[in-house]
């Protein structure tokens, strides 16, 4: 019998990539989606990770990223939307092109796998969506970008209705999970005053909320807000 496997999109470092290196160590056969090649996709490739390249900013990168997926015959267990972008207004004079990629990588992506990929799931099996905690707040400095992910957050409603009740769909949105290591002292203080637990849990908190949606046979159409309560501040 063909092995429940794992589909990560954006795995080429920080959350996707911890997570396509915690489903390898559970001996869990994973496929990832990357877009720039890195020292760590050839790692994963050399753990047995199935490293499929792909633009998303294009339609025809997803087009041919669900079509690879779908030559490899697989049964799907979940399928976990982390590929991102994080593109601000002050980056750019061109608003329509920054909409629009937002969208294009963050909405129209996980529309299109979501759509193209669920008859190669299993019963019971699991769709998340990464969203962010501004799909509640709103960013007036990433506005394209919160836009997009509260997208996101609205095709988690959506998809779970429309694939009950063979599959669950739920989201995660999370915030302050890593710092970068070349980050200053005086910034890291500054940026994780901004919740209220003042931390930066790392990624396994993500991975544990990933195992919980996992795990659950009763959740669908959720949000888990992993911030620290930065939200509430």
């Amino acid at each position: 019998m063909k092995q429940e496997t794992i589909v990560i999109t954006g795995a080429g470092q920080r959350i996707g990539l911890a997570l396509a290196k915690h489903f390898t160590e559970q001996q869990i056969p994973v496929v990832v989606s990357y877009r720039t090649e890195r020292v760590t996709i050839r790692s994963l490739r050399n753990s047995g990770v199935t490293c499929i390249q792909a633009d998303f900013t294009t339609n025809t990168g997803i087009t041919a990223f669900s079509e690879a997926v779908i030559e490899l015959n697989l049964n799907i267990r979940g399928l976990i939307h982390n590929a991102s972008d994080w593109k601000s207004e002050s980056q750019t004079d061109d608003q329509a092109s920054l909409l629009d990629k937002m969208m294009q990588v963050h909405a129209k992506a996980p529309y299109i796998l979501n759509h193209a990929l669920e008859p190669y799931m299993l019963s019971n099996s699991d769709i998340i969506h990464f969203t962010d905690y501004v799909v509640k707040k709103g960013s007036p400095r990433h506005i394209a970008y919160a836009a997009s992910k509260a997208a996101l957050d609205n095709l988690t409603l959506s998809f779970a209705q429309k694939f009950a009740p063979k599959l669950k769909v739920n989201s995660i949105a999370p915030a302050l999970i890593m710092l970068n290591n070349h980050d200053r002292n005086e910034h890291k203080k500054k940026v994780l005053s901004k919740s209220l637990l003042g931390i930066s849990p790392g990624v396994f908190e993500v991975i544990n909320a990933v195992q919980f949606i996992l795990n659950s046979r009763y959740m669908t159409g959720q949000s888990i807000n992993l911030d620290g309560g930065r939200a509430l501040k």
